[in-house]
Protein backbone atom coordinates (compact mmCIF):
# COMPACT_ATOMS: atom_id res chain seq x y z
CA UNK A 1 0.00 0.00 0.00
CA UNK A 2 1.32 3.73 -0.75
CA UNK A 3 0.13 6.28 1.21
CA UNK A 4 0.67 9.84 2.80
CA UNK A 5 3.02 9.13 5.52
CA UNK A 6 2.42 9.61 9.18
CA UNK A 7 3.84 10.48 11.82
CA UNK A 8 4.37 6.84 12.99
CA UNK A 9 6.32 6.00 9.50
CA UNK A 10 9.17 8.36 10.74
CA UNK A 11 11.23 5.66 12.55
CA UNK A 12 11.25 3.89 9.44
CA UNK A 13 11.89 7.02 7.12
CA UNK A 14 15.08 7.53 9.07
CA UNK A 15 16.25 3.68 8.65
CA UNK A 16 16.14 3.96 5.05
CA UNK A 17 17.39 7.64 4.75
CA UNK A 18 20.23 6.37 6.43
CA UNK A 19 20.43 3.44 3.68
CA UNK A 20 20.73 6.31 0.86
CA UNK A 21 23.38 8.32 2.95
CA UNK A 22 25.47 5.18 2.82
CA UNK A 23 25.05 4.36 -0.72
CA UNK A 24 26.01 8.05 -1.46
CA UNK A 25 29.08 8.47 0.98
CA UNK A 26 30.43 5.04 -0.86
CA UNK A 27 30.06 6.02 -4.21
CA UNK A 28 31.09 9.58 -3.43
CA UNK A 29 33.58 9.89 -0.30
CA UNK A 30 35.14 13.21 -1.84
CA UNK A 31 31.70 14.95 -1.26
CA UNK A 32 29.79 13.48 1.20
CA UNK A 33 30.56 13.20 4.71
CA UNK A 34 31.16 10.55 6.81
CA UNK A 35 27.74 11.10 8.84
CA UNK A 36 24.87 12.66 9.13
CA UNK A 37 21.98 12.34 6.41
CA UNK A 38 19.54 14.44 4.51
CA UNK A 39 16.83 14.56 6.66
CA UNK A 40 16.64 14.32 10.80
CA UNK A 41 13.18 13.62 12.59
CA UNK A 42 12.43 17.25 13.33
CA UNK A 43 12.81 18.05 9.63
CA UNK A 44 10.52 15.16 8.57
CA UNK A 45 7.95 16.72 11.36
CA UNK A 46 7.93 19.44 9.41
CA UNK A 47 6.93 18.36 6.14
CA UNK A 48 4.53 16.08 7.22
CA UNK A 49 2.92 19.63 8.43
CA UNK A 50 3.24 21.09 5.20
CA UNK A 51 0.96 20.50 1.94
CA UNK A 52 3.34 21.87 -0.18
CA UNK A 53 6.14 19.16 0.71
CA UNK A 54 4.17 15.34 0.52
CA UNK A 55 5.99 12.39 1.79
CA UNK A 56 4.33 9.12 0.13
CA UNK A 57 5.14 5.81 1.69
CA UNK A 58 5.11 2.09 0.75
CA UNK A 59 4.00 0.11 3.57
CA UNK A 60 3.69 -3.90 4.13
CA UNK A 61 0.47 -4.98 6.25
CA UNK A 62 2.30 -4.55 9.21
CA UNK A 63 2.93 -0.54 8.16
CA UNK A 64 6.68 -1.19 7.81
CA UNK A 65 8.17 1.17 5.66
CA UNK A 66 9.54 -0.24 2.33
CA UNK A 67 10.21 2.67 0.44
CA UNK A 68 9.39 6.68 0.07
CA UNK A 69 8.88 9.49 -2.05
CA UNK A 70 9.57 13.10 -0.63
CA UNK A 71 8.32 15.86 -3.15
CA UNK A 72 8.01 19.41 -3.17
CA UNK A 73 5.73 21.68 -5.28
CA UNK A 74 8.10 24.69 -7.00
CA UNK A 75 6.92 27.55 -8.42
CA UNK A 76 8.98 28.77 -11.12
CA UNK A 77 10.32 32.29 -10.19
CA UNK A 78 12.60 33.54 -12.96
CA UNK A 79 12.94 36.36 -15.47
CA UNK A 80 13.63 33.85 -18.36
CA UNK A 81 11.36 31.03 -17.20
CA UNK A 82 7.89 30.91 -17.75
CA UNK A 83 5.42 30.47 -14.97
CA UNK A 84 4.93 27.26 -13.62
CA UNK A 85 4.40 24.91 -10.72
CA UNK A 86 6.08 21.63 -10.59
CA UNK A 87 6.17 19.06 -8.36
CA UNK A 88 9.42 17.73 -7.25
CA UNK A 89 10.70 14.77 -5.92
CA UNK A 90 13.58 15.87 -3.73
CA UNK A 91 14.28 11.95 -2.09
CA UNK A 92 13.17 8.68 -3.40
CA UNK A 93 13.89 5.24 -2.01
CA UNK A 94 13.37 1.69 -1.65
CA UNK A 95 14.80 -0.34 0.86
CA UNK A 96 18.09 -2.63 -0.68
CA UNK A 97 16.30 -5.62 0.43
CA UNK A 98 13.06 -4.71 -1.27
CA UNK A 99 14.13 -3.32 -4.74
CA UNK A 100 13.08 -4.74 -7.70
CA UNK A 101 9.71 -5.90 -6.88
CA UNK A 102 7.59 -3.08 -8.00
CA UNK A 103 7.26 -1.13 -4.98
CA UNK A 104 9.37 1.96 -6.30
CA UNK A 105 6.70 1.64 -9.77
CA UNK A 106 3.74 1.95 -7.23
CA UNK A 107 5.12 4.74 -4.93
CA UNK A 108 5.51 6.77 -8.32
CA UNK A 109 1.78 5.95 -9.30
CA UNK A 110 0.79 7.75 -6.32
CA UNK A 111 3.03 10.73 -6.97
CA UNK A 112 1.72 11.16 -10.10
CA UNK A 113 -1.96 10.37 -9.49
CA UNK A 114 -1.09 13.32 -6.60
CA UNK A 115 0.64 15.56 -9.35
CA UNK A 116 -2.46 14.96 -11.65
CA UNK A 117 -4.84 16.07 -8.81
CA UNK A 118 -3.17 19.08 -8.28
CA UNK A 119 -2.89 19.70 -12.45
CA UNK A 120 1.02 19.35 -12.09
CA UNK A 121 2.31 18.88 -15.54
CA UNK A 122 5.63 18.81 -14.88
CA UNK A 123 7.82 16.59 -12.63
CA UNK A 124 11.34 16.68 -11.91
CA UNK A 125 13.97 15.10 -10.20
CA UNK A 126 18.04 15.23 -9.37
CA UNK A 127 19.91 11.89 -9.63
CA UNK A 128 23.81 11.48 -9.33
CA UNK A 129 25.21 10.08 -12.36
CA UNK A 130 27.21 7.20 -10.45
CA UNK A 131 23.24 5.67 -9.46
CA UNK A 132 22.81 3.58 -12.44
CA UNK A 133 20.23 2.10 -11.58
CA UNK A 134 18.27 4.68 -10.35
CA UNK A 135 18.85 6.21 -13.38
CA UNK A 136 17.42 3.31 -15.80
CA UNK A 137 14.20 3.01 -13.33
CA UNK A 138 13.66 7.13 -13.69
CA UNK A 139 14.12 6.35 -17.45
CA UNK A 140 11.49 3.74 -17.24
CA UNK A 141 9.21 5.58 -16.29
CA UNK A 142 9.70 7.65 -18.76
CA UNK A 143 11.67 10.71 -17.07
CA UNK A 144 14.56 12.07 -19.83
CA UNK A 145 17.29 14.43 -18.90
CA UNK A 146 16.49 18.31 -19.00
CA UNK A 147 20.05 19.16 -18.15
CA UNK A 148 23.34 18.06 -16.96
CA UNK A 149 25.60 19.59 -13.86
CA UNK A 150 29.45 19.09 -14.80
CA UNK A 151 31.94 18.92 -12.59
CA UNK A 152 36.02 19.55 -12.60
CA UNK A 153 38.22 18.56 -9.97
CA UNK A 154 40.83 21.15 -9.69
Amino acid sequence: MVRLAKQWDIDGILRLLAQIADMHRQNRPDIFKETGQKYDKADIEKMLADETSPIFVAVNGQNKVLGYCFCNLRKADHPVLKENIRLHIDDFCVDSAMQNKGIGKKIFARVLEFANYKQINQIDLDVWAFNQNAIKFYESLGFSTQKITMELQV
